[in-house]
């Protein structure tokens, strides 16, 4: 092997490695720390907000566009890197039946998504024996992808559906203010009660952004379901209780502030570039980023 092709086949195995790892980060890292996969979605986000921004319920097709671009590039990413790892073996390593004229590079991707999407042509097959140990591990990190990804579908959407009904709720709570039926007019106890239950549901939004990003590219259109939209409410019940006579009502408000402060700087490190020291700014900016706020 020449130093050109033992070159290429260093680099197909460092693309096939970053893409285990990118995906495998993705789904079992606490904190989802994929490299390729932030980069992406966050590109796909600034440009999105850029050229759907004025059109609210297209630019809630962002986190779907986001979630398709990340599957893609991991795909991309293993097909090619398995064609470089072939490259260099083309054509004497293998058997072709009903060859096409395309090229060696031609055959070696040929050869690469045939095989990581598992479809077996049976066209092009290896001849060496490490080639037919080789490449049943590229079909096996085809099916592992087809599985990450529906299983990162799987995880995504219901922290979604506890950030929309915890806001959704915020907002019930807010109107039912503004119409003389706050928690003020409740018992100590019924008021601490929703305030527990407040702070347990945002921790766990917090949560949900830590252990998956992308789920903070995914915009409402509805005001309703808008977290980004509704945070500053919690805040206010926070400092509205925090003086409260009742020890209790006031410890669940002191917890529920502490909650949001630690939900607003997580926000503020994972996905806002400016550092913002105190918490209405960050929930403010949270709020500009999904056009919560103009």
């Amino acid at each position: 092997m020449s130093a050109a092709e033992l070159l290429i086949t260093v680099v197909g195995i460092l693309l096939v490695l970053f893409g285990a790892r990118d995906i495998f980060e993705t789904l079992f890292h606490p904190e989802g720390r994929s490299t390729l996969g932030r980069l992406t979605v966050r590109a796909i986000w600034r440009l999105s907000r850029h050229t759907l921004g004025r059109h609210r319920d297209w630019f809630t097709l962002t986190g779907p566009l986001g979630l398709v671009a990340v599957i893609g590039a991991w795909a991309i990413m293993l097909v090619i890197g398995w064609a470089l790892i072939y490259l260099p073996h083309l054509p004497e390593a293998f058997h072709f039946g009903g060859r096409v004229e395309g090229g060696r590079l031609v055959d070696a991707l040929n050869l690469s998504l045939v095989t990581l999407t598992t479809l077996g042509f049976g066209d092009v097959t290896p001849a060496d024996a490490w080639l037919r140990l080789v490449t049943p591990i590229e079909a096996l990190l085809g099916f592992g992808l087809l599985t990450a990804s529906i299983s990162w579908l799987l995880l995504i959407y219901p922290a979604l559906s506890r950030r929309r009904s915890l806001a959704y709720e915020v907002a019930l709570l807010r109107q039912a203010a503004e119409k003389g039926v706050g928690l003020d007019q409740l018992e100590p106890v019924g008021a601490e009660s929703v305030l527990a239950e407040l702070t347990s549901r945002l921790v766990t939004v917090e949560r949900d952004f830590v252990s998956l990003p992308v789920s903070y590219y995914f915009p409402e259109s509805d005001e309703r379901f808008a977290l980004a939209a509704e945070a500053p409410y919690l805040l206010d019940l926070a400092r509205h209780f925090s003086d409260h006579d009742d020890n209790g009502l006031r410890l669940r408000a002191t917890l529920l502030g502490e909650a949001i402060d630690d939900f607003a700087a997580t926000v503020g490190k994972l996905f806002q570039e400016s550092a913002r020291e105190d918490t209405n700014s960050r929930l403010d900016a949270f709020a500009r980023d999904h056009l919560q706020k103009g």
